[in-house]
């Protein structure tokens, strides 16, 4: 069991909550860096591509003949030794995927909760933009807590929708709903931000993680 501070949106601490989290394993340190690896490679668009011999506009007659002119021989001005010819073993439209099984990713997930609870990195806000959204009671409240020049996750519910509008143009908060955290962005973030309403689905979403 790990301890969260709850903070008003004034910055004072009012109390703590519980959080369960098991400790990292010696294997969750490598299916941290292959999930890491896995993200970047499927976010690649993998549309690259070029001409070969067949794409490119060209005709394919015989630009002269054989013998007899002087010039060095050439058979199709669709040849890579010509300018605007085709391309050879140049890079070629393809799907990237590399293989992580269910039990690596709670391993990789969990290894990221682990580390942000010994840094303290966590925040509980105990605070309600229900009635309108703030953008400038956003950015007040983060400047109570000192973490208005870092990068904050902000773990929202899907419903929630005044609060996603107070945080979402403030730069420096990516804010991410309960059903689609990744590790590259739990890692990405310096402060780790949820609100005490919300207690029992971060529990729930961490709690997958164990």
């Amino acid at each position: 069991m790990k301890n969260i501070a709850v903070y008003k949106s004034t910055g004072e601490q009012t109390g703590t909550v519980e959080i369960s989290c098991s400790e990292p394993t010696q294997y969750a340190t490598g299916a941290y860096a292959v999930s890491i690896r896995r993200l970047l490679q499927q976010w690649r668009q993998g549309t690259v591509g070029f001409k070969t011999r067949g794409d490119v506009a060209f005709s394919n007659k015989k630009p002269w003949k054989q013998k007899g002119t002087g010039r060095a021989r050439a058979g199709s001005p669709r040849s890579p030794l010509w300018r605007k010819g085709a391309v050879l073993f140049g890079p070629s439209p393809r799907v990237r995927k590399i293989g992580l099984s269910r039990k690596q990713r709670q391993l990789a997930m969990g290894h990221v909760m682990a580390s942000a609870l010994s840094s303290g990195r966590f925040y509980c806000l105990d605070a309600a933009f229900e009635q309108k959204p703030s953008v400038k009671s956003a950015q007040a409240t983060l400047r109570a807590l000192n973490i208005a020049d870092r990068k904050v996750v902000l773990f929202l519910a899907m419903h929630d929708v005044q609060t996603y509008l107070s945080f979402r143009n403030i730069p420096n908060v990516y804010a991410v709903f309960y059903d689609q955290p990744n590790a590259f962005d739990l890692s990405n973030g310096h402060s780790w931000v949820f609100l005490k309403k919300d207690l029992n689905l971060f529990t729930d979403m961490v709690a997958r993680w164990n």
